[in-house]
Parts: C-alpha cells; sequence; structure tokens
C-alpha cells in the first residue's frame, strides 16, 4: 500500500474547464480578442495561467506585456467566478474519503494559482485532510518540474516508492516520471486516452472507483 497519494487539480478533482474558458474568454474579449469555445481550453491549460493566456492570444500578440494584460483581467473575475460551474468528478470525493479512511496522506499540487487551488479545495473538499494543497507558487517551478513533488514528500515523510501522483494531462505524466514516482493517468480529464497511454505511466484510471485498488 501506498503511503501518500499526490492528486492534481484541474481535470483530476475537479472539472473546473467551463469556469476557466468563461474567465479567459472575459479577458480576451475585454481586451478586443478572438474568444474559443470551451473544448478549446482543454489543450490551453496545464502549465500554468501564464501558458494559458499565451495559447489563447491570437499568434501575432503572444507577448510576455498582452499576457500580463489579460492574466490582470482574469484573475479578478476568475476569483468570483472560479466555482460557478466547477465541480468534483462524480465518485472523487468518496474515493478519497475512503482513502483518509485507510490512513493514506492526501496532498494537491496544481500548476493554477495557489490563491485559486486552495479556495477551491477547501470549498468543495472540506472534510478531506490534505496534508499539503499547492498551486502554482513564486519561486517554485511549475510541473513537470518535480520539485513540489519532493516538497510534498518530505513533509509526508514518504519515499518515492511509497509515493503514487495521479494527474489526467500529459504534463502530469512527466511530472510523476521526473519525480520517480508511481505515476497514474485518469481518462475523465481534459486529455484524450491516448495522450496518457503515450506517457506509458503504470496505470490508467477509467473510473475514479479504480483509484483505490491502484493505491492500495
Amino acid at each position: 500500500m501506498k503511503k501518500l497519494a499526490i492528486f492534481d487539480l484541474d481535470g483530476t478533482l475537479l472539472d473546473t474547464i467551463a469556469d476557466l474558458a468563461a474567465s479567459t474568454n472575459y479577458a480576451l474579449s475585454a481586451c478586443g480578442y478572438p474568444t474559443h469555445e470551451t473544448d478549446a481550453y482543454r489543450f490551453f491549460v496545464g502549465n500554468g495561467i501564464n501558458k494559458l493566456f499565451e495559447r489563447a492570444l491570437p499568434k501575432p500578440e503572444r507577448n510576455e506585456g498582452n499576457v500580463l494584460k489579460i492574466r490582470s483581467l482574469f484573475v479578478p473575475y476568475y476569483n468570483i467566478h472560479n466555482a460557478d460551474l466547477s465541480r468534483p468528478y462524480p465518485g472523487i470525493t468518496e474515493v478519497l474519503e475512503k482513502l483518509q479512511q485507510n490512513g493514506i496522506k492526501l496532498a494537491v499540487a496544481s500548476n493554477k494559482y495557489q490563491e485559486a487551488t486552495y479556495k477551491l479545495i477547501k470549498q468543495y473538499f472540506p472534510d478531506i485532510d490534505f496534508i499539503e494543497i499547492f498551486g502554482q507558487r513564486e519561486g517554485v517551478p511549475v510541473k513537470p518540474d518535480p520539485s513540489v513533488i519532493f516538497e510534498i514528500m518530505e513533509k509526508a515523510g514518504a519515499g518515492k516508492e511509497e509515493t503514487i501522483y495521479i494527474g489526467d494531462s500529459c504534463v502530469d505524466m512527466q511530472t510523476g516520471i521526473n519525480a520517480g514516482v508511481t505515476t497514474v493517468g485518469v481518462s475523465w480529464g481534459f486529455r484524450p486516452r491516448t495522450e496518457l497511454e503515450s506517457y506509458h505511466p503504470q496505470y490508467i484510471a477509467d473510473r475514479t472507483e479504480e483509484l483505490l485498488d491502484y493505491i492500495r
């Protein structure tokens, strides 16, 4: 049995794509840029919000100044609207509860900015005692750099063989590989199953309850 289970947030614990799309489209529209269909955002997210804005901007407009302009509009809007349509994936709360009951230490490692990561986890999983809730923080490299995984492992007192990392994208699969821990892809998230398969994680879960078997 594993000692520590670390989860990605967007596309793994919560389906947040509609609120991310709406908030980015709000900022793009306010600046006179074209917007995108919600499904397009499944391939924009995953590497932090600055990279999200870069991908959402028209190619000729992709520069640091425009990214920061979009960010300045997105963040206050998203802070208000980040739970309008976002919801936990069916069964994920029950999985977390069972893992907690079985003594597995739980943590979150997301590339979403820290304020929103913490707010959403506390709102949707108030009864889960995560040992750490980490989003993107100043001075800490974003995933797939494994620094955040190592930081959580140190806090938990868990070695690589005792740790499992769960996510829905190529970024998450590479994070697990870089950290040298057991890695699980989840097919209910934002990216296609074929993307997960190309990284050869130890497991791919198609249903939330399968996570219990992989972690045990």
